[in-house]
């Protein structure tokens, strides 16, 4: 068994989601939240951050990390189980890049229900029904001030 450990973000800016758009070999991989890797003496923080500017070009700040989703695949000769910690982030504007390296071919702002039906896995709409929560939550405390 393989472990690995991946961390990414809940972009949201003006209310709107950021997602990704995969596609390998013209074959449909789906629309994704952007996450990647923790590299050797990089914090989470800093691996959500460096995976969100990497796969959109997007320059998003950590508002609240929000939790871990842990699910395991197949690869030849082994099993892969996995964990991604997750964080409310938000960007300054609409602008996304989609990183083709990583076979990424669009990516874009959606609402919230819009976003929930596009993402391919379960536990990214869980995690973003969470993030969603929490970022509705900060903006009416920060009405209220």
């Amino acid at each position: 068994m393989i472990e690995a450990v991946s961390c990414g973000g809940v972009v949201i800016f003006r209310g709107k989601i950021l997602l990704l758009y995969k596609n390998y070999k013209n074959k449909y991989d789906g629309w994704v939240l952007p996450k990647g890797t923790v590299e050797p003496g990089e914090t989470h923080e800093q691996t959500a951050l460096r995976e969100v500017k990497e796969e959109t070009d997007v320059e998003a700040e950590i508002v609240k990390y929000i939790g871990k989703s842990q699910y395991s695949f197949v690869v030849p000769e082994d099993t892969v189980e996995k964990e991604v910690h997750w964080y409310l982030m938000t960007s300054d504007s609409y602008y996304s890049k989609p990183q083709r390296e990583e076979f990424f071919v669009d990516s874009g702002y959606y609402k919230y229900h819009e976003a929930y039906h596009l993402l391919k896995f379960a536990n990214e709409k869980q995690i973003l029904e969470q993030a969603y929560a929490e970022y509705q939550a900060k903006r009416k405390n920060s009405k209220r001030a």
